[in-house]
């Protein structure tokens, strides 16, 4: 099999040598073989995860042969494949962005013919009878209104405090999906890959991410930063002994900003661009790409860590699915395109997919986030304790670390220089931040109407789509591994 190398970051031929298992000796004597590259993937990544009693071979088994063919199909769906995204919103942060020239960084939008009109419509949660009566009630109180003007400025003001309710249970900074410069993406036609977008920007990226919102003190260096000097064993110590130090609520923050960072390697690692002439573009798995990200010599035992890292983010996206069901089973919901066959089959499916979610044995325990000091704990989620009951009282714009720290990282995706990466990387910071909605509103669902709108507790069509891709993206991410494993025994 021909090894496709990578120009990003090459290696030597006697690091490459050695990563293939040929050690040098010191005599000069026959080189002593070390476990292949795919021996070494599967034994660093492979058991029990940090802080789960979950391992990482039941969800290779679950996802690859029970879940990965259903829910690939359920995506491939008009209702999931449509998001509207605005990607002209500027950078919050800096205005020295390099936008990348290459075609593959582009990103088509949908015209507008080509989205069903169900999607397009506001009232898309519900069948069209019910659609039909909202309508109804809405001309009733048009008819029977009030006259209740408000002076522009009012007006303003209202709107900022509806957008501020609206924000206050959400991790992620949304799109004004009513922006003249939002339109709808079909992400089949645009997928995720390799670009070309590489270097200092997306170092710069990533190191915001990381430095200034993982809760991590600027004098603990994190190892392989390629935007910092003096790497070495010693640093490599002082980061993750600093980490098993945190709580597990800041601790599994990290680990889920470096999963979904691995997640977006994989996904660029097996579909890089193998070939570009003036008749095809070839893409593939890059074998030596994955390597140079995810081999334990070459990246100094970093790579299985961020791997296992991947795993954690899969379980906590896969326990904020279980948890969600209930709203999904309410009679009047409807994945709403307007075409009434293809939308039942697709809620049929999505039930099929969420009901055998629930029975994976061995799910996350979100008990264990917030579980030790409670007003540490309530400091994180965002709410203000009463000191005498340690019971939730109210939302605190005090003490919203954790919402906050994650609702800064999805602005960053704003200052992503290649359009297709920031398109992905909206969706998956906001599928990744309704997942944890979710997980923290497990009392509101629990209360929610078995009929009609629930006020409590909602998702927006843009949450619903971003929650099933963003897991898709990791489900797909999991399966690419044991592709990649596969590949590199055939090698040898």
């Amino acid at each position: 099999m021909r090894v496709i190398m990578s120009s990003e970051h090459p290696i030597k031929v006697s690091t490459v040598l050695h990563s293939w298992g040929c050690k040098r000796t010191t005599s000069g004597s026959v080189p002593r073989l070390l476990p292949s590259p795919s021996q070494r993937i599967a034994q660093r990544v492979s058991g029990y995860l940090d802080d789960c009693t979950c391992d990482v071979e039941t969800i290779d088994k679950f996802n690859n042969y029970r879940l990965f063919p259903r829910l690939q199909k359920l995506l491939e769906s008009d209702y999931f494949r449509y998001y509207k995204v605005n990607l002209k919103r500027p950078c919050p942060f800096w205005n020295d962005i390099s936008q990348c020239g290459r075609r593959d960084c582009a990103v088509k939008p949908c015209q507008s013919d080509e989205v069903p009109d169900g999607i397009k419509s506001a009232s898309y949660k519900y069948s069209e009878e019910a659609n039909n009566l909202i309508e109804e009630c809405e001309q009733a109180e048009r008819l029977g209104a009030v006259d209740e003007s408000l002076s522009e400025e009012t007006q303003k003001a209202v709107l900022q405090w509806t957008k501020h309710d609206d924000s206050s249970d959400n991790f992620c900074e949304a799109d004004d999906i009513q922006s003249p410069d939002a339109e709808y993406v079909d992400l089949l036609l645009n997928p995720e890959r390799y670009t070309g977008y590489k270097g200092p920007d997306t170092w710069k990226i990533w190191n915001v991410i990381y430095e200034e919102n993982c809760f991590k003190p600027q004098t603990i260096k994190r190892p392989l930063n390629p935007l910092a000097s003096g790497q070495g064993k010693s640093k490599e110590n002082t980061f993750y002994s600093w980490l098993e130090g945190l709580c597990v609520e800041k601790r599994a923050f990290y680990r889920l900003i470096s999963g979904l960072h691995a997640s977006i390697n994989v996904h660029l690692s097996a579909r890089y661009l193998l070939q570009d002439t003036w008749l095809e573009k070839k893409w593939g798995h890059n074998i030596t790409e994955f390597q140079q990200r995810f081999d334990g010599v070459l990246t100094e035992g970093e790579g299985p860590r961020r791997l296992k890292n991947l795993y954690f983010l899969y379980l906590i996206e896969l326990r904020a699915l279980s948890k969600v069901l209930p709203f999904f089973e309410r009679p009047d919901f409807q994945l709403f395109t307007g075409n009434k066959i293809q939308d039942a089959e697709n809620k049929k499916l999505l039930l099929e997919i969420l009901h055998e979610i629930k029975s994976f044995p061995l799910h996350f325990d979100e008990n264990s986030f917030f579980a030790g000091d409670k007003k540490e704990a309530h400091k994180l989620k965002g709410h203000a304790v009463d000191e005498s009951t340690s019971e939730r009282v109210r939302w605190s714009p005090h003490h919203e670390d954790f919402r906050l720290h994650f609702r800064n990282i999805s602005r960053i995706m704003d200052c992503v220089g290649c359009f297709k990466c920031r398109l992905w990387g909206k969706l998956q910071t906001q599928g990744l931040g309704t997942a944890l909605k979710i997980l923290f509103s497990e009392k509101l669902i629990a209360n929610m109407p078995e009929s009609g709108p629930s006020y409590e507790f909602q998702l927006t069509r843009q949450e619903i789509v971003s929650l099933f891709n963003a897991f898709g993206r990791i489900s797909t991410s999991v399966k690419e591994l044991e592709n990649f494993r596969n590949l590199l025994q055939n090698i040898h």
